[in-house]
Order: C-alpha cells, then sequence, then structure tokens
C-alpha cells in the first residue's frame, strides 16, 4: 500500500514545499494538497517547487474540479510539469466544494464532470479531443502521462468513476463505508464492460499519531464537518433511503451550516455535531498499533493508497512516525 499525504496551501507556500520534503524523505509516495484558491494559496505554482526540489514523490489535487478553471488549461498544468519533472503528477477531480462556493458558485453537474474528466484525461496524454467543435491536442506533449483519479460519495458519482475514473478517492478511513463504495465503483465499472481491478482505490483522511486520544479528536473533527457537508448535498437530493450508509445520514442530523472561512481547520465550531464515534472512525488516530491495524483493514478491501490529511498541531511528528513504524510496515 503507498501512503501520501495531503497538505493545505497555507502560507508561507515554502513551508509546504519544506513539508513535502520532509514526506519523501519518509517514504511517502504522494503529496497531495487542497486546491481552493480563495482560502489558500495556487497549488500550481507551488507542486513545481516541489518537484524541483525532490525526485520520486508524485503529486496532485485532492481535488480539483471542473468550474474554476478552463478544462484546457488545467491539463496544461499538469502536461507542463510532467515534461518537467517527468510524469510525477495525478489529477484528483470531483465536482467542486470550497473553491466554487467561497465564490458564490455551486458544484457542477455530473456531466460536466464526465467531460471534465475526459477532456483533462486525452489531452493530459498527449491524445487529441474534440470540444468546443474544435479538434485540441498539445502538439509540445507527447510523451506526458496524466491518470484523473474522481472523488465521490453519492450513488451516480460512484457509477461516473467507476464507468471513466483511473482511480478513485473516498474522503474517510471507515472500512465499512469503505467496502460500500469500492463495491458501487467496482460494479459500475464492471457494467461499463471495464476491468474492476484497474482503478486504483486511494482513501483520504485525517491521521494523527500518538496517546491523546481527546486531543487528536478535537484537532480532527473538523473532517468530520467536511465530510457532513458533502453527504448534506447527496441527503438533499435522494433523502435518506439508502443512497448512501446510514451511518453518513445519520450523524448530520444535528448539522446546522458550515463556516467555509474555517474549512479544514481545527476548532472549527461548525463541527460541534459530529460526535466521538464518527471522529473515530472516519480518521485514524492513536497509536501506531492502532493505525497499523485500521491500515491493514483497509488493504484488505483492495485500497491501494492511504493518504493522511495533516490538519492538525502533530505535523512533524506525525509524519516521522509513519516513516519510521508505518510505511515499512505496510510498503
Amino acid at each position: 500500500m503507498d501512503i501520501g499525504v495531503v497538505l493545505q496551501c497555507d502560507p508561507p507556500a515554502m513551508g509546504v514545499v519544506e513539508l513535502a520534503k520532509r514526506a519523501e524523505a519518509a517514504g511517502f509516495s504522494h503529496v497531495w494538497t487542497f486546491d481552493s484558491h480563495v482560502l489558500w494559496q495556487e497549488p500550481f505554482v507551488i507542486y513545481s517547487k516541489i518537484l524541483a526540489d525532490t525526485e520520486r514523490v508524485v503529486v496532485g489535487p485532492m481535488v480539483t474540479n471542473p468550474g474554476t478553471r478552463d478544462w484546457t488549461v488545467t491539463a496544461s498544468l499538469f502536461a507542463t510539469l510532467n515534461e518537467m519533472y517527468g510524469n510525477r503528477t495525478v489529477c484528483g477531480i470531483g465536482r467542486g466544494d470550497s473553491a466554487v462556493r467561497v465564490l458564490g458558485s455551486r458544484p457542477t453537474t455530473l456531466a460536466e464532470l464526465r467531460e471534465c474528466v475526459q477532456v483533462i484525461r486525452e489531452l493530459g496524454n498527449g491524445r487529441a479531443v474534440r470540444l468546443h467543435d474544435r479538434n485540441l491536442r498539445f502538439a509540445w506533449a507527447p510523451g506526458s502521462r496524466l491518470e484523473v483519479w474522481v472523488a465521490a460519495y453519492g450513488p451516480k458519482a460512484l457509477a461516473l468513476t467507476g464507468e471513466i475514473g483511473d482511480g478513485y478517492i473516498l474522503q474517510l478511513a471507515d472500512p465499512d463505508i469503505a467496502a460500500w463504495m469500492i463495491t458501487a465503483v467496482r460494479s459500475a465499472a464492471q457494467q461499463a464492460g471495464r476491468d474492476p481491478d484497474g482503478i486504483k482505490f486511494c482513501v483520504a483522511a485525517p491521521a494523527y499519531v500518538g496517546d491523546d486520544l481527546a486531543h487528536q479528536r478535537e484537532q480532527t473533527r473538523w473532517f468530520g464537518g467536511m465530510v457532513g457537508n458533502h453527504v448534506a448535498d447527496i441527503v438533499a437530493r435522494y433523502g435518506t433511503g439508502g443512497a448512501v450508509p446510514t451511518v453518513l445520514t445519520d450523524y448530520i442530523k444535528g448539522r446546522k451550516g458550515y463556516d467555509y472561512a474555517a474549512h479544514g481547520r481545527a476548532g472549527s465550531t461548525h463541527t460541534d455535531f459530529v460526535p466521538d464515534e464518527v471522529v473515530d472512525r472516519f480518521c485514524i488516530l492513536g497509536p501506531v498499533r492502532a493505525h497499523l491495524e485500521r491500515l491493514a483493514e483497509l488493504k484488505d478491501l483492495g485500497v491501494d493508497q492511504f493518504a493522511l490529511y495533516l490538519q492538525h498541531d502533530a505535523k512533524e511528528s506525525t509524519l516521522a512516525a509513519y516513516g519510521k513504524h508505518i510505511i515499512p510496515a505496510v510498503s
């Protein structure tokens, strides 16, 4: 199993680069970042410096969206980085959340996401694509190679992922929910005539290594609020009749809203509705032993990568613990 890390693009940008360098030295395979250009700094600029200062890690957004950049611009960004640094990028993408909502917009439709994935992947792999009644191709990037991994929770988005995604990103680390979601993606792939085993599965969630579980919960409770924000959209569309596992729909009943100014940050007041049980299920907390046990469960489900969100007050020590004790045991 690969182990990646997810960073916020908080200033100073060079601090993000330094964390990425530490992650590579510790054995991490991927460095992902949030992509929300109003809340944080622009990730693609930072990717270039990370790639220049490292030798092995793959970089990409968790996740970008079809709405904030022209699709051909996004594809060109990836293809340029690949030409400069040797095909070390991956495109994580979804319908859009904070990046579009803080602009007063809404997530794109699944039809738009489907077309966007195909455009970015074809251009990012040096192939021609038809867009706006024109045939387009990056003649300067014949050697670029790019996978597109789709983030999804709802049933239609999961089906789309199975039909067209190179990979699937699930933003929570509960094995029962992961099994449900992965099965849905694999089923959709099989129905579309694709090889389900050809899709890569990535589970992403906060991880905090230590013994003070109460403190770790308070540092990572924000994640339950972030997931709940996505689930609220699904419930609004499908109701609570089984479109997603009930553990997801039940806990958001006390949700009262979401403050994007505190998106992805410890201490968020809008996460008071998230109970300890959900924090424990969605995140990986506790001593090294607890992390190894959960990762073993996820690996048995077919998860290819665990990407840990590093938005808490123990960034360096958690990176070090994963590098010393966890990555060698699961690789």
